[in-house]
């Protein structure tokens, strides 16, 4: 397949993942499916990982891999086909850009879930507060402790955990589309926009 059509798959791919990583942050905001106040909200949340990492940086290198298939490019002194090769060689940069955008995605949902959510819930002086009753992940285990240690909102924890652990997958397949790309790109700039065939067909 020719490097700027199989770039093409993969931007067309980006998309959607992209979309759902925004929708996921944005319904965290939401812990259980109900409003309240910002102080009661996962502090992970707030870093943006679902809509600026695997979102918003996700976007540039999608629309780049999107465009490479009908790259026009003139190139060096009217060489079409060096045009095309920088081409492919750009798109490596924004794959690396990708990659980070997504890495910090993953960073930041792993160390949600660790957390664990923030949640009402009784301290050892049996009064109700606001905080973390879960810490180092040991709670994923034990999934029956999930409703009785978290008085509200209610269902939080299943929440939680559910929508950053959409997030990490999704940030991991991005990592990897983006990966694919790199070496996609080095090939289209090693071997033209086809590998066995003519450079001027994409």
């Amino acid at each position: 397949m020719c490097s700027g059509s199989f770039a093409k798959c993969l931007g067309i791919s980006l998309m959607p993942l992209s979309i759902v990583c925004v929708l996921c942050n944005i319904l965290l905001f939401f812990p259980g499916g109900k409003s309240v106040d910002s102080d009661h909200i996962t502090e992970e949340v707030w870093y943006f990982g679902g809509i600026l990492g695997s979102g918003v940086l996700m976007i540039f290198p999608a629309l780049v891999f999107l465009g490479l298939k009908n790259n026009d490019c003139c190139g060096c002194c009217g060489n079409e086909s060096c045009g095309r090769r920088f081409a492919m060689l750009s798109s490596i940069l924004f794959a690396a850009v990708g990659v980070a955008g997504a890495g910090y995605s993953v960073i930041v949902s792993a160390v949600a879930i660790n957390h664990g959510p923030v949640c009402l819930f009784r301290n050892n002086v049996t009064e109700n507060i606001w905080g973390f009753p879960f810490s180092n992940g040991d709670y994923l285990s034990n999934k029956s402790s999930w409703e009785t240690v978290c008085l509200e909102p209610t269902g939080v924890v299943s929440w939680h955990v559910s929508l950053f652990c959409v997030l990490l997958v999704m940030g991991l397949v991005q990592m990897a589309l983006c990966a694919v790309q790199v070496v996609n790109g080095l090939l289209g700039c090693l071997c033209g926009s086809c590998c066995g065939g003519s450079d001027g067909a994409v």
